[in-house]
């Protein structure tokens, strides 16, 4: 397992670089309760881009996968964890890349494009959409936070079917759920609504066409000067990342495809 330091904790990453050279880098950085190997490897984006010559950074965020999980909230700060995305390209010696997250992972990659514009050379935001304008927040109708689904002792008192999903998600990987509930209520505490406006990396914005948890991926395009917006259809926040069509538009948008659309 290759790993780094970051703000005092060890965190692990894959570094994949294709055969007969490179065309470009990507960083991948997961979503909540899942982790590099299941998000990125199993799901087929590792091969994805090995197969069109782009050399794939993912890491394991903090409180996931084969990084350290802390179960102190103070410890999943947003500028803390986008900073581990910075500390990973500093380790590696990256001035720039591409930035591909999803759900989690787009609202930090969104982080970075925004406190460091100049490190990034392209933006894909994953499982967002318009509900990131007014800060996210628990989804409607939800009885219960994702901190107190995480942290329930019995997954049976869990009667949102979303939460009740990302609970059993994160036991069939064998996540820790105390680390990933304190994950989760500093996201909540955070507060404030992203400022896309200001945004001046180009952008693209994939989301499910049933996704609820993201909300309207357009409308978060329309917010973002230039960026663009691409609607999976039938497909909710969970069925969405391992789609065909997610791959096909984000490999469209890096090879500039999309450009005279």
């Amino acid at each position: 397992m290759a790993s780094f330091q970051s703000g005092g904790f060890t965190l692990a990453y894959d570094d994949i670089r294709p055969a007969g050279g490179e065309t470009g880098t990507v960083v991948l950085v997961h979503g909540f309760a899942t982790n590099r190997a299941e998000n990125w490897r199993r799901l087929g984006w590792m091969g994805a881009m090995e197969r069109t010559g782009r050399r794939a950074i993912a890491l394991d965020l903090r409180g996931h996968g084969e990084s350290d999980k802390p179960h102190d909230p103070a410890a999943y700060g947003r500028a803390d964890m986008a900073g581990d995305i910075l500390s990973l390209m500093d380790h590696l010696d990256l001035r720039q890349a591409d930035l591909l997250g999803y759900s989690m992972g787009s609202h930090l990659a969104l982080a970075v494009a925004l406190a460091q514009p100049e490190r990034v050379s392209n933006l894909i935001l994953g499982g967002l959409g318009a509900r990131v304008l007014t800060g996210g927040g628990p989804a409607p109708g939800a009885t219960m936070t994702m901190g107190e689904a995480m942290r329930a002792e019995d997954p049976a008192t869990i009667t949102d079917a979303t939460l009740r999903g990302f609970r059993q998600f994160a036991e069939n990987q064998g996540e820790d759920r105390l680390a990933l509930a304190a994950c989760s209520e500093a996201a909540q505490s955070g507060g404030g609504s992203a400022e896309p406006g200001r945004l001046m990396v180009p952008t693209i914005v994939i989301a499910g066409a049933r996704d609820e948890i993201a909300g309207d991926p357009q409308t978060l395009a329309d917010a973002i000067p230039g960026a663009r917006a691409v609607s999976l259809p039938a497909c909710d926040h969970f069925s969405a990342i391992p789609h065909a069509l997610f791959k096909a538009a984000v490999f469209d948008f890096l090879d500039g495809w999309m450009e005279e659309m």
